[in-house]
């Protein structure tokens, strides 16, 4: 590549490999924003399916079960992140899923496998947080209210339903809010899958140009578009919630 020296090439270049055209790594770089997207949203939606047994099993008077769910939580959060991806990549069951849906015609194997791979890997780390966090709502939950459920005769679906569920809900949202962003973080370890999310298309972006700073800075402000976007949403879920209550949360 040719050594270019004024201000006014400079910038001209920088635009050229920022941009959309046939230089340009623009669409790159937004495809691979879409895939952290996807990839935290499927590793929200496994971490809260696990995460609610999780929760269940700590607060359940069954000790088997309480020390399970205590066991999950100290290992899940005191083991690397990216030991727990690895150990899901490189494990069977992702394999096996990811194989069935290529031979069912659902995109290809290897990109399905990948796809399932970092989403499962980020979803059991962040149902370990999610975990804690359903537990704490729980616990923050009026006991009163509980039994004054029980004692008109409601059954236990239906205290689900009406006093437990959102009542988690409205305690949750804020921690929640913080999962979600330790999600979008922890995302940028699956490029070690080979799976093209902003650090994986960074990555590249900077082995074909060598202009690592400038691209780095282009991730970092991703990442933060990403997390910005997801505050204001969990904030505006947090007083949507809280309408239904006469005082809001934390007052």
């Amino acid at each position: 590549m040719d050594v270019i020296t004024s201000l006014p090439d400079k910038i001209s270049y920088l635009v050229s490999i920022l941009g959309f055209g046939e230089t340009g790594w623009g669409f790159y770089l937004l495809a691979g924003a879409a895939m952290t997207l996807a990839v935290t949203l499927a590793a929200m939606l496994i971490g809260a399916v696990v995460g609610s047994f999780v929760a269940w099993a700590k607060i359940t008077d069954n000790l088997p079960a309480r020390m399970v769910g205590n066991v999950y939580t100290i290992v899940l959060r005191g083991a690397p992140e990216l030991l727990i991806i690895y150990m899901v990549y490189f494990g069977r069951v992702v394999d096996v899923v990811g194989n069935s849906l290529g031979a069912l015609g659902i995109g290809n194997s290897t990109i399905v496998n990948n796809f399932l791979a970092g989403a499962l890997g980020v979803g059991l780390i962040s149902a370990a947080y999610q975990a804690e966090v359903f537990r704490g709502a729980f616990t923050a939950i009026t006991k009163g209210e509980i039994e004054a459920g029980r004692a008109i005769g409601m059954p236990r679906f239906m205290r689900f339903r009406r006093i437990i569920a959102p009542q988690i809900m409205r305690f949750a949202i804020p921690g929640l809010g913080n999962v979600f962003q330790l999600s979008v973080k922890d995302s940028a370890l699956i490029s070690v899958t080979g799976l093209i999310e902003i650090m994986n298309a960074t990555n590249k972006a900077v082995g074909s140009t060598r202009q690592s700073f400038l691209f780095y800075t282009v991730a970092a402000c991703l990442y933060l578009v990403l997390t910005t976007f997801s505050t204001q949403f969990f904030n505006a879920g947090e007083r949507r919630v809280a309408k239904s209550f006469r005082r809001p949360v934390g007052q």
